[in-house]
């Protein structure tokens, strides 16, 4: 069953569970204690990026043509200094280069598909569904498409290059595939994902089986937070990935120590927000 948005209970989203299967402490550092990270410059640009293209496909589609597009990421850098006031110290010059970046991707995204020739549905949909366990999911889509046949396409942007292992991201369209699924009654016909800096676009058809089994691993997920909730034993997993990780000063595994645990959050607390 749908759940309001309005309760804010602790849920899993793609990008904490992603962060628990790579490494528990790093889904208490961000989803329990939510301590603040810097923002790298490519996320940034893919902000803005998708910032200007959900304002874009705000436009009548006669209007959504690539001069306009480009004119919308002044405004989409200015929306993010208003949310991220921390932003403003960024470097000219960086600042300018990743505007620029972000107007290059924009421009690609055009032979690719064409904005002109259909309206989605929904841009930067939040969905949130109860799993028949409690299992709460929370997400944000960046575009629902439906046909005229009534079949539903789900399409996520990536300002970044086509990675070599593609279970990340198939992991996260297969989330709001479920999310889709549970919530409407609808299986969508297909996954998209488009990676602007690349030129390419990635098509998958989930089946109702795959889903079925999709369901269950994410219910497991959420027991082992659950379980590692209750008593605040969230390990850390040393992996390649620690490298790029903000919190080594307090991980155990590099000598730090963890803030004291607060507790796992309650429906009126902290809870995370999708990504």
């Amino acid at each position: 069953m749908s759940v309001p948005l309005t309760l804010r209970r602790p849920a899993l989203s793609p990008s904490r569970a992603g962060d628990f299967k790579q490494c528990p402490l790093l889904y208490r550092f961000r989803a329990i204690d939510r301590l603040p990270e810097p923002m790298s410059v490519a996320q940034v640009r893919g902000s803005v990026v998708h910032a200007a293209l959900e304002q874009l496909y705000g436009l009548p589609a006669a209007d959504r043509v690539p001069d306009t597009a480009l004119a919308l990421v002044g405004p989409a850098w200015d929306r993010m200094l208003s949310e991220s006031p921390e932003l403003a110290e960024l470097d000219p010059a960086l600042r300018d280069g990743l505007l620029a970046d972000a107007r290059k991707l924009l421009s690609g995204y055009y032979r690719l598909e064409d904005p002109t020739r259909f309206d989605p549905q929904s841009c930067e949909q939040r969905i949130e569904v109860e799993l028949s366990d409690g299992t709460l999911l929370r997400g944000l889509v960046d575009r629902i498409d439906v046909a005229s046949t009534a079949e539903t396409r789900v399409v996520d942007y990536k300002t970044g290059r086509v990675p070599f292992a593609e279970a990340k991201a198939l992991f996260q369209m297969k989330f709001y595939a479920l999310a889709l699924l549970r919530s409407r009654g609808v299986l969508p016909a297909r996954l998209r994902l488009i990676y602007l800096a690349d030129g390419q676009i990635l098509d998958y058809t989930p089946e109702m089986d795959e889903l079925t089994g999709f369901e269950r691993t994410l219910m497991a997920i959420w027991r082992a937070i659950q379980s590692a909730g209750a008593t605040g034993d969230f390990r850390a997993q040393p992996s390649r990935l620690c490298d790029w990780c903000s919190h080594q000063a307090r991980c155990p595994e590099f000598g730090g120590t963890p803030p004291p645990y607060p507790g796992w959050p309650t429906s009126t607390g902290p809870v995370e927000t999708p990504a």
